[in-house]
């Protein structure tokens, strides 16, 4: 499975989440199909940093994005949220996680040449590298980005467990689970939120089968698909119904 394909399945299972937040205004059955988006999004994110010839216009074109996107994320949001309340897109969300992943990497390497490999020492080396990035995830909760900090740490554990597959699942499904588990504790218990952490867990199947290949180019198609489809979305249920 390439790129491609898994930003098809991404871009799909969105919009049918999105469109199920805009007609039924709460969570319903139909979220369960949009849980398979981000996550794959996630996983880009990841991929992205590790092939990118240019990191700094990397940064700098989902900083552009996130600021493009950001009246058609609110406006989207109006037609199921009462009231108002401020919230960023899923741009910013990938731009920290990026900043995450970032920071991480040059923080291990730079640890991993000052302090002496001991068993003890390689603790405080992760634990300094990790440090940022959990820094960073509260941040994206704290500002109330979309998908917040689990977002931001699920973006790590794609990086940081790349090439173990075995560990990446484990640590993802055990995030997915922690957040959902977090969820009900706040909430209270619902079987949606059962079958949403199943459902969140799913894309790890379609990561697997990735098979390293770009696949066709659709970037900025992509990058562009977000802001417009939440327009259209907001134009159909927002103002015509």
């Amino acid at each position: 499975m390439t790129s491609f394909v898994l930003k098809l399945i991404a871009m799909f299972t969105m919009v049918v989440d999105h469109l199920g937040d805009a007609y039924f205004k709460r969570t319903t059955p139909v979220n369960l199909i949009g849980r398979i988006a981000f996550p794959i999004f996630a996983f880009q994110i990841s991929e992205g940093y590790t092939h990118t010839k240019n990191l700094k216009k990397y940064f700098l074109r989902l900083f552009l994005f996130a600021l493009i996107s950001q009246i058609p994320f609110m406006l989207f949001r109006s037609i199921y949220i009462k009231g108002f309340s401020i919230a960023f897109n899923i741009f910013f969300t990938l731009l920290f996680g990026l900043l995450a992943i970032f920071s991480y990497d040059k923080i291990s390497t730079s640890s991993f040449k000052l302090i002496k490999n001991t068993t003890a020492n390689n603790c405080i080396k992760y634990a300094i590298s990790i440090f940022p990035a959990i820094v960073i995830g509260l941040l994206a909760d704290v500002l109330n980005f979309d998908y917040g900090f689990f977002g931001i740490a699920i973006i790590f554990i794609f990086y940081a467990f790349k090439n173990n597959k075995v560990l990446m699942c484990i640590f993802y499904a055990l995030a997915c689970i922690i957040h959902y588990a977090v969820i009900i504790l706040t909430n209270g218990y619902h079987y949606l939120y059962v079958l949403l952490c199943i459902f969140t867990i799913l894309p790890i199947v379609f990561i697997l089968l990735y098979n390293g290949k770009q696949g066709k180019k659709i970037k900025y198609f992509l990058y562009a698909f977000y802001p417009v489809h939440l327009l259209i979305i907001y134009f159909i249920f927002g103002i015509i119904l």
